[in-house]
């Protein structure tokens, strides 16, 4: 299957998670309060730190979820796919949080500066880690150690981008972001 297939494959699994947070939005009274505060813990946890800390942070954060994704995606697709739906269920459920406590300005100050950057980072990183896991699984079926080396060295150009787009998606959210948001106040 072309890349492009796993890239839309990615794009779809997030969406798909984004209309399970938007929809879930309304019943989180039935949730515990302490993992809704575990945001916010966060970001208190972040907020005395230089940029340059948070920076770094937000770098290797992503970059691990992509290789973690990458390494296990030959059981079965599990965290590639359970990483797509869950950002964007998360997505989908802070931003209606954000807007009924704050604004829709509020929300894409916070979330679009850094957010037009990271996420294509993450749906192409997550894209190449399906792709990996499917090349890795038909190795093992067919015995084609050759092929899968050729593949993982295709797979690298993408992981490369991902992780380009990343460092400025970070570089954006440590920097800039905090000023936008600052002005949406």
């Amino acid at each position: 299957m072309s890349f492009k297939w796993w890239l839309i494959t990615a794009t779809s699994l997030f969406i798909i998670g984004l209309g399970f947070g938007l929809a879930s939005s309304g019943r989180l009274e039935g949730l515990p309060p302490e993992e809704l505060a575990t945001l916010q813990e966060l970001a208190d946890l972040l907020a005395p730190l230089p940029q340059s800390s948070i920076f770094i942070f937000i770098l290797f954060k992503n970059l691990f979820a992509v290789l973690f994704s990458l390494v296990l995606s030959p059981l079965l697709f599990l965290v590639p796919v359970l990483s797509l739906l869950f950002n964007g269920w998360l997505v989908g459920i802070v931003s209606v949080l954000v807007i009924q406590e704050k604004s829709l300005v509020f929300l894409l100050a916070g979330l679009l500066p850094h957010g037009i950057i990271e996420v294509p980072a993450l749906f192409i990183g997550e894209a190449a880690a399906l792709s990996f896991g499917a090349g890795v699984m038909r190795s093992l079926w067919k015995g084609e150690g050759l092929k899968l080396r050729r593949h993982f060295r295709q797979i690298s150009r993408f992981l490369a981008l991902a992780f380009a787009l990343f460092l400025v998606a970070a570089a954006v959210e440590a920097f800039i972001t905090p000023m936008v948001i600052k002005w949406a106040s």
